[in-house]
């Protein structure tokens, strides 16, 4: 399966949450393909971090690719692998539309401020444009660095959950210290010592419910 991290604005935690996609398939004793098509690096940073916090142990195999290599190298190594895990920046660029045209799941996390839900239509638009293209690929959004309480979540899950392009995931990740300290060290949030139960159920509860959706029991 190739699944994508992506959308329209940066900073809605899009590498965070691909950096634990990659860690947990691995730890699962799935054969993982990590590449980061951002042109700013930061999945490429991490996983540098990582090998060196793991003595080269990183659980999976690292690329960087960008534009429209992103489709032929992924389709080249694909088949090598049980999941491919591609992390895209935070604009609508070449990189995130070549990885959208071979793309299983496309997760769009959004950060629960105006200037973030806002481009919700633009990640639509995308959406639709790449379907065209790429009929497979189904698109999910949920909350991310979300407000420990306040109304906030709700007012933009409420939004998110009226589109007819992309399936909303009420299983919000809410904006924890765990989840900064762990890419920080080039872990997994489940690999930190000592384990933030709060972080790592919700990190769960957003895995199963999109497996849940995608009726994929092999995970």
């Amino acid at each position: 399966m190739i699944i994508t991290t992506g959308g329209i604005k940066g900073g809605s935690g899009k590498t965070t949450l691909a950096t634990n996609l990659a860690i947990y398939f691995s730890a699962q004793g799935r054969d993982v393909l990590f590449v980061d098509a951002d042109d700013q690096g930061s999945a490429h940073a991490f996983s540098l971090q990582r090998a060196a916090a793991t003595g080269g142990q990183t659980g999976y195999t690292a690329i960087r690719q960008s534009d429209k290599e992103v489709r032929s190298e992924v389709l080249k190594l694909a088949g090598k692998f049980d999941d491919v895990v591609i992390d895209t920046g935070g604009r609508d660029t070449t990189s995130q539309r070549a990885a959208l045209s071979i793309t299983d799941v496309y997760l769009a996390p959004f950060y629960p401020r105006s200037l973030d839900v806002w481009t919700l239509e633009k990640v639509e638009s995308l959406v639709s444009e790449m379907q065209l293209v790429n009929p497979k690929l189904r698109a999910f959004s949920f909350i991310n660095r979300a407000d420990s309480q306040g109304g906030d979540n709700k007012d933009v899950a409420d939004l998110l959950g009226e589109s007819s392009v992309i399936t909303y995931l009420d299983t919000p990740l809410v904006q924890r210290k765990a989840f900064a300290n762990a890419i920080s060290y080039g872990l997994g949030i489940f690999e930190m010592k000592p384990r933030d139960k709060k972080a790592t159920d919700e990190f769960k509860a957003l895995y199963d419910a999109l497996f849940s959706d995608l009726a994929i029991k092999a995970y």
